[in-house]
């Protein structure tokens, strides 16, 4: 399945499923076939993922130290970051709020 997030604000923007669902669940949205985020929710939204790519960046930096600190090898980071996956969508839920359209997927 893919999750074609759509604006008038902004071109479409297509996830794979697993992506798509992770961005949602992180917005607090329910990652179902269909959905809205309005614009009032945006700058929620925005902060809830921009704190979610923190925090892993964050988790991987200590992961690295603790394997420093104890002569092991650094582990390696993922292949494709949260902050990859999301900045699109977070450049798509900013350009929304400010033209006042909502954001939608699966219709």
């Amino acid at each position: 399945m893919l999750y074609k997030f759509k604006s008038k604000a902004a071109g479409d923007l297509i996830m794979l499923e697993p992506n798509g669902r992770r961005v949602l669940e992180i917005i607090g949205k329910d990652p179902g076939p269909k959905g809205i985020i309005e614009p009032a929710q945006m700058p929620a939204a925005v902060a809830a993922l921009e704190s979610a790519i923190a925090r892993e960046e964050a988790d991987h930096q200590t992961a690295v130290d603790e394997a420093k600190a104890n002569g092991k090898a650094a582990p390696k980071a993922p292949d494709v970051s949260l902050r990859q996956r999301a900045v699109p969508f977070i450049d798509m839920l900013k350009r929304a709020e400010k033209a006042g359209a909502d954001v939608v997927w699966g219709v």
